[in-house]
């Protein structure tokens, strides 16, 4: 089921209404959560509910037995076994065909011939997501940086929970699982922002991204055929493509949670307004980058080692990101592409500069600071286009192309979009409002959080977002990391 569905317009008010009626009774209200989970995923394929569940129990059996061995051999297989089930099933849906296609290639080169046949399977919408909020769990119990839980109920609730299942937040069971636990309080003040967040993520999803979809696939299709101008449209719309996409599907579904009185992590806060490469990692995907930072940079030793090992931990965090994406080379070399323009920093100690929002407190930003965000713009946009070719030779082709075919009109450039270039100036415009509510509520939780208190300037703002939402809704684009 697709946030941005009719199907979903109905489905979340009936749950909505169920579960406030069942206040009082807090394990038929997590029932009714679980079910309503269930129905939300299996709606894509009832099938692949059995990995879920398959997950779920495995990793609430290892939490309780880790809590009862202090034989250190003992936990350790344990987690052994969690680590196995989980990356097992990511490994065999989502990367099995990537390896046997690259050992394939790997021995054409030597003139052999490896016929090995390939997995005809589809790959269960979210189960990177789930797998890595599982790992955690059993990851943090075996660290006995946290108590398992004795609930097999609460457990399932906690990795099924339908708003953040199928592209997160990737929420720890230290800060979602307590909330599940617990009874909530219905408040009127929290349904209302979480209506309002819900709304600013259909707009950047149905309004933004899907329009700038249309445009960013004819170009990427027939970039041989384009002029330079064209490609760097192409690049820096599906710059903004991909972030109204991911960050409006984390917009709603931290929207929901808070209509159920339940508070998920804040995933992307403003990364275009980053002033350097590390800024924007600790503004994009937070829950994901947070993860790898807990899981692995910091297991390999982060940054209290040597340089050389430093420079190790930096490369293996940032491909890993990229392999975790997709299974498909352009993934890793965009993590690579980042882990290069990291480490300079790491060396120049000059990754942690930028911790506070940029021109706190300020309306507008220095001129150093607006050269910073949009340079920082660039090199991310510039990655972006091997994020999004097919291959990594595309990508190169079409940078070619992209600095070598720029001797053009700008009349011609238009003709050459094979749009009307109405479109653009409306994509423009709605990129410029998304921008304009970001940079008000750029030390906020979404965009809409710094609209004051008149009444008719939010029932205004409300209404204009509302009409374009309904304006542009077709309810069949699916999110982009859905596929991851």
């Amino acid at each position: 089921m697709l946030f941005n569905s009719l199907e979903y317009l109905l489905f979340l008010p009936i749950v909505y209404l169920l579960y406030w009626s069942l206040q009082e009774h807090l394990r038929i209200q997590n029932v009714l959560l679980l079910l309503a989970s269930y129905f939300f995923y299996g709606l894509w394929d009832y099938r692949f509910l059995s990995l879920i569940i398959l997950s779920s129990v495995t990793d609430y059996i290892i939490g309780i037995q880790l809590e009862k061995s202090d034989v250190a051999r003992t936990r350790k297989s344990l987690l052994a076994v969690s680590l196995i089930v989980n990356l097992g099933l990511l490994a065999v849906f989502k990367y099995f065909n990537f390896f046997i296609d690259s050992f394939t290639d790997l021995v054409g080169l030597f003139g052999l011939n490896a016929n090995v046949p390939l997995l005809k399977i589809v790959l269960p919408v979210g189960i990177s997501f789930y797998t890595f909020q599982t790992l955690s769990y059993t990851i943090d119990v075996y660290r006995k940086k946290l108590k398992p839980t004795k609930s097999l109920l609460n457990f399932c609730t906690y990795v099924a929970f339908f708003p953040q299942l199928v592209a997160g937040p990737i929420e720890r069971a230290s800060s979602l699982l307590p909330q599940i636990e617990a009874k909530r309080q219905f408040s009127f003040e929290s349904s209302k922002d979480g209506l309002r967040q819900i709304l600013w993520g259909l707009f950047k999803k149905v309004v933004i991204a899907d329009s700038c979809a249309v445009i960013v696939d004819s170009i990427f299709s027939s970039y041989h055929e384009l002029w330079g101008p064209v490609l760097v449209l192409g690049a820096v719309l599906f710059a903004f493509q991909i972030y109204c996409d991911f960050s409006g599907y984390s917009d709603i579904a931290i929207g929901t949670s808070r209509l159920m009185g339940i508070n998920l992590m804040q995933n992307f806060a403003t990364p275009y307004f980053a002033r350097d490469v590390a800024e924007f990692w600790r503004r994009w995907h937070i829950s994901l980058s947070t993860w790898f930072r807990d899981y692995l940079y910091i297991p390999l030793g982060g940054s209290r080692v040597g340089k050389a090992l430093q420079f190790r931990n930096v490369f293996a965090i940032f491909l890993v990101s990229g392999f975790w994406h997709g299974a498909n080379w352009t993934y890793m070399f965009w993590g690579l592409i980042h882990a290069l323009c990291y480490v300079p920093q790491l060396i120049s100690k000059t990754n942690r500069n930028y911790i506070e929002v940029v021109a706190q407190g300020k309306l507008f930003p220095r001129i150093g600071e607006l050269g910073r965000i949009l340079t920082t713009f660039s090199i991310v946009t510039l990655a972006w286009i091997f994020f999004r070719s097919a291959s990594i030779g595309d990508s190169f082709s079409y940078i070619r192309r992209m600095i070598t075919q720029s001797n053009i009109s700008f009349g011609e450039v238009l003709s050459s979009l094979r749009v009307d270039p109405s479109e653009l100036f409306i994509i423009a415009f709605f990129v410029s409002v998304m921008l304009f509510f970001e940079w008000l509520s750029r030390d906020g939780k979404h965009g809409l959080a710094a609209i004051g208190q008149n009444v008719y300037l939010r029932f205004t703002v409300y209404l204009f977002l509302c009409l374009c939402v309904l304006d542009y809704f077709n309810g069949e684009t699916a999110f982009i990391y859905f596929q991851f």
